[in-house]
């Protein structure tokens, strides 16, 4: 048996300070700090319990979150089309018409309809015309198709008229031409300014909305008092 006496063991390394060796059967044990030995206990109940707390969670989690497609990303979802297509968020496309008055078309994006062809699938498109005078006019909707040589816009959806005098226009699609400063449609419309409310199978707008003609069978009503010649 070795002794070692207590008044050495400060000066002893930090490694022989915790732990002494006594000789027992031709072997030798380790003396181990209870600090030591309460963390490994710990660990031994902890690490498993977290373990299973993982696997648990891996194989819930599906049945939790289902089949909702709404947070899948991936490329199997996207056309060649897509794939290939330019896209831009936020566009604007600002030009002049043939009396050089400015307008811009802008949208929350737009798509390349074909490589090589001048012509973008606007989302949620808008176009603001101004006229030499200063009145303005803008037009809005759901999509729309832009083609930047002949500055032509097609609207289609939810198609929304506005001029800056107070009167307002909706159908459903529409053709603008920017560079004529003019717009038409045949689909049925539905107006209201100062002077009344409308209804009508088509419109035509000329000199950016200085004079609108409408189409088909019209129905006006007109507010007391009120002289739409003087519009």
């Amino acid at each position: 048996m070795v002794h070692i006496d207590p008044k050495l063991a400060p000066s002893l390394p930090g490694s022989s300070r915790e732990a002494i060796l006594v000789a027992e059967g031709g072997g030798a044990r380790r003396k181990r700090d209870p600090r030591y030995t309460r963390f490994v206990t710990t660990m031994k109940v902890t690490l498993p319990a977290v373990a299973a707390l993982l696997l648990g969670a891996v194989l819930v989690w599906p049945q939790i979150v289902g089949r909702d497609e709404r947070f899948r990303v991936g490329f199997s979802g996207l056309s060649a089309k897509e794939v290939d297509a330019l896209t831009m968020v936020n566009a604007r496309y600002f030009g002049t018409d043939n009396n050089n008055q400015p307008f811009a078309v802008t949208a929350d994006s737009a798509s390349e309809v074909a490589k090589g062809v001048m012509a973008v699938e606007l989302e949620s498109p808008k176009a603001d015309l101004t006229a030499g005078d200063g009145t303005w006019l803008a037009l809005s909707a759901d999509t729309g198709v832009y083609s930047q040589p002949s500055q032509m816009l097609d609207l289609m959806g939810n198609v929304n008229l506005y001029h800056d005098k107070g009167y307002e226009l909706h159908t459903a699609s529409a053709r603008a031409d920017l560079k004529e400063g003019r717009a038409s449609g045949d689909d049925p419309v539905k107006g209201q300014g100062p002077f009344g409310v409308l209804e009508s199978q088509g419109f035509r707008l000329y000199d950016r909305g200085a004079r609108i003609v409408f189409t088909g069978k019209t129905k006006l009503v007109l507010h007391p008092g009120a002289d739409p010649s003087k519009r």
